[in-house]
């Protein structure tokens, strides 16, 4: 399992990428590997507000549709819209070319209650 240490990661299987006030979001290694094969991604518009846990879009594989739950708070302000024609993406590079949304954070702060790498590789071993 692919967990990059600099990376901060959802219980729900979302990644979590700071820049600056600016948090990317995509999903992680384990949950892409588990879906299978992803063939649609369906993403909020900028400008959109999300808070913890909202949904903010779908990723569909040939398996199953899986809600996308927003491990942070704050307005939308970039979307990747290479999934769009590229959902594929998601399965080859889930942590570079398959970041889904970036978020300005509305607080800092509530990326520090997330899980380190190894805290959520020992969540996924449950």
């Amino acid at each position: 399992m692919n967990l990059p240490t600099q990376l901060k990661y959802s219980k729900e299987h979302e990644w979590v990428r700071v820049e600056g006030n600016k948090a990317y979001i995509g999903i992680t290694d384990f949950a892409q590997s588990e879906l299978g094969d992803i063939v649609f991604v369906e993403l909020p518009s900028v400008g959109d507000e999300i808070a913890v846990n909202d949904t903010f879009g779908t990723v569909e594989s040939v398996k199953t549709v899986s809600e996308l739950y927003s491990p942070v708070s704050g307005k939308v302000v970039e979307v990747n819209a290479e999934l769009e024609d590229s959902p594929e993406f998601v399965n080859e590079s889930p942590y570079e070319k398959a970041w889904m949304i970036a978020v300005e954070l509305a607080d800092a702060a509530q990326v520090d209650q997330l899980l380190s790498a190894e805290q959520y590789e020992a969540f996924v071993k449950g």
